[in-house]
């Protein structure tokens, strides 16, 4: 069995989002990382251009699936619970860590994903995480220890936002530049949603509440988390 993802090319940037999976995931291999195994770039029985990537079958879903509403609670087709223990949110927190470190430091060249989230990170047989979707994906090279120079991919240096709603770093509104930093930032937003079970863009979040306040809120009253909570009251 295989996943095959079909894009919809009159969606903007679909074209350019297929490069970057091509470009990234036939260069890289990792256990944390899905499996490209195929792509089509071809027409359809329209004569419209088609283009398509085939990967791995990730049996478990995304952890999407298992965090949210929805499916939480919901038992397969075994009669197991999908509710996920939290020495397994550990597990899948280490297998996420372990595909940043990899794309970042162990390529040939520096890869940002650019859009971490659970969705985007699919679960195994074996409920090993593996992180997909790199359409937004950039390679880059270190031009400093503190900043980076994102190289040509056939795409636009606009400071357009790309990344998702209530994961993408501030910085990025303001117009930096694609950095290792801002998958650094995805990623502690996604360990506050596995270990919380509230998504980033809940609507009780409004005002000075937000995800990373609402941890702060679980703080003892004796750390910094909390005196700053409070000022911000």
């Amino acid at each position: 069995m295989v996943a095959m993802k079909v894009l919809n090319l009159m969606q903007r940037g679909a074209s350019r989002s297929f490069i970057s999976e091509c470009r990234t995931l036939g260069t890289i291999r990792h256990r944390n990382l899905v499996k490209i195994l195929s792509v089509c770039s071809s027409v359809d029985f329209h004569g419209n251009d088609f283009k398509a990537l085939i990967y791995e079958f990730m049996a478990n879903e995304s952890l999407e699936e298992w965090l949210h509403s929805g499916t939480v609670g919901r038992d397969d087709e075994h009669g197991e619970s999908r509710n996920l223990r939290l020495v397994q949110r550990l597990h899948i927190a280490i297998d996420i860590a372990n595909a940043i470190e990899y794309l970042h430091k162990s390529c040939y060249s520096t890869i940002v994903h650019g859009d971490l989230k659970p969705s985007n990170v699919l679960l195994d047989n074996d409920m090993v995480a593996r992180v997909g979707d790199f359409g937004l994906a950039k390679i880059i090279s270190m031009v400093s220890a503190e900043a980076t120079r994102v190289h040509d991919q056939g795409s636009s240096t606009s400071t357009v936002v790309r990344g998702s709603i209530g994961y993408v770093p501030p910085e990025y509104g303001m117009g930096h530049e694609v950095s290792i930093l801002g998958d650094i930032y995805d990623y502690g937003i996604l360990l506050l949603e596995m270990f919380t079970g509230k998504r980033p863009t809940k609507e009780a979040f409004a005002h000075y509440l937000n995800l990373h306040n609402f941890v702060l809120m679980a703080l003892p009253r004796s750390s910094n988390g909390h005196r700053r909570l409070k000022a911000l009251e």
